[in-house]
């Protein structure tokens, strides 16, 4: 019997991208009506990724990411080739009865004492986790003042400009994108902002304009109920919860598999937006938001990108950035030793594809969208991109997986720091696109200055 893992890694490394060049993407719109009941069974035995086809099937990857977690899933993954057959059959009523009795498997299934994610720490509270990081709280810097409003344009518009090239090439392995693409070192396609990792950034932002610093995650699930119909992966479990009156914290810890996923990691640029050089600040912001969708390494992983994104602000060395900001991680934590391991990779190699193959096969156990395969991609794109955008790009299209989250994130870093060139920056043009209704279509100028002055605000004490 295969475990998920391997028929998850199968279908991944099978799977060639369909050519974007070619075909159009499935993205959603403000007038979407999302699936359920039957229809949402179904897809979630046989997704494609809006933005590039790229296959999946989500109730393999709740089986798999749960064995991740430290559980034993053999009771679990007896059932799924039977899922599989049913789904492939279209026989609804089958899959249907199946489906129950595979989630009760997910949702019952005892602990693997013996599996290596018991042995380290997972606090939950904020002051918690702060009490485990080694980095001290050291207050605002206030060199990131220094042409705020641009930078933070910078940032928004790096994140769009990686968003916007990965999108057409996430789900997809190393080899099978060099197989269709070759080397990558531009945009695949005209580029689309649309996506389904910003939105939940808009809202941040909407919430921090109501409430300031003094923000809750509550507030945060409220508001997601209000503005957002449809989620993936962990953010569709929190959205069930919230829906059902499960709210945060809870709301991303009950009965989540992916709460280990990227869900949190790829929205934390935000968070150290709005507290540029003060990085405890943004990871307390990105604490505030993560444990809404996300619990334990998936919150720290909202943590690492936040502050990667405050210290930007007033750092010039990617590679020093990357260390800095791992001391503001709980340092008993799976995070903290998965950042830890693929920096001592890269740090041993000079050749970024020989440090790949490394930590492809390290992370072939985790699914694409699983946070630790994805942050050693963010973390190899920074260590050997020298600080140019275009270069950086080119690695995390090398590495596949959630490549919009990574480019986003990498994006933000960079742009900040640097800049964006205008190869990346001008076909955005001043527009970012969401499905979210009256956020259709927004200037990307006016929510950086937003951003900017929500920032300011927060820097000089104001509650709003």
């Amino acid at each position: 019997m295969k475990k998920a893992w391997q028929i998850d890694r199968e279908l991944r490394l099978n799977a060639v991208p369909l050519d974007r060049r070619l075909h159009p993407s499935q993205w959603y719109t403000s007038e979407t009506v999302f699936p359920t009941g039957d229809d949402l069974i179904a897809m979630f035995w046989g997704a494609r990724v809006p933005g590039s086809g790229a296959p999946e099937i989500p109730y393999v990857e709740m089986v798999q990411s749960m064995h991740n977690r430290g559980y034993d899933m053999r009771a679990a993954e007896a059932l799924l080739p039977e899922g599989m057959r049913l789904a492939e059959a279209k026989d609804r009523d089958g899959l249907r009865v199946l489906t129950a009795e595979l989630l009760a498997a997910i949702h019952t299934a005892p602990r693997d004492q013996a599996a290596p994610y018991w042995r380290y720490a997972h606090p939950a509270a904020w002051e918690q986790v702060k009490a485990a990081m080694s980095a001290v709280d050291s207050g605002q810097d206030s060199r990131a003042l220094d042409g705020l409003e641009e930078r933070t344009l910078n940032g928004w518009l790096g994140q769009l400009a990686g968003g916007s090239f990965g999108t057409a090439l996430e789900g997809y392995h190393t080899d099978r994108i060099a197989q269709v693409y070759g080397k990558i070192e531009g945009y695949i396609t005209a580029p689309e902002t649309v996506n389904d990792d910003v939105v939940y950034e808009l809202v941040l932002l909407d919430v921090f304009e109501q409430k300031g610093r003094g923000l809750t995650s509550r507030d945060l699930g409220l508001e997601w109920v209000r503005q957002i119909p449809f989620g993936w992966s962990a953010e569709w479990v929190a959205l069930h919860n919230l829906n059902d009156g499960i709210l945060p914290p809870v709301s991303g810890s009950w009965r989540n598999p992916y709460s280990d996923w990227i869900g949190a990691q790829m929205r934390g640029m935000v968070c150290g937006m709005l507290a540029p050089g003060w990085p405890m600040e943004a990871a307390r912001l990105a604490h505030i938001d993560g444990v809404v969708s996300h619990a334990a390494n998936g919150v720290y992983g909202e943590l690492y990108a936040a502050v990667l994104t405050a210290l930007a602000y007033v750092r010039s060395d990617p590679r020093t950035l990357l260390e800095d900001a791992a001391g503001y991680l709980p340092q008993r934590s799976e995070y903290a030793a998965v950042v830890a391991g693929c920096l001592e990779t890269v740090k041993a190699h000079t050749d970024p594809v020989s440090a790949w193959r490394i930590l492809d096969e390290r992370f072939e156990q985790y699914n694409w969208i699983h946070a630790y395969p994805n942050i050693a991609a963010d973390i190899l794109s920074l260590w050997y991109g020298g600080g140019d955008m275009t270069r950086s790009f080119s690695l995390l299209a090398h590495a596949g997986l959630d490549v919009d989250c990574n480019a986003g994130l990498v994006g933000t870093v960079l742009g900040v720091m640097n800049g964006v060139p205008q190869k990346w920056s001008e076909p955005l043009g001043d527009l970012l696109e969401t499905y979210l209704k009256g956020k259709e279509k927004l200037s990307i100028c006016k929510l950086a200055a937003r951003t900017a002055r929500l920032a300011m605000s927060q820097l000089l004490g104001d509650s709003k």
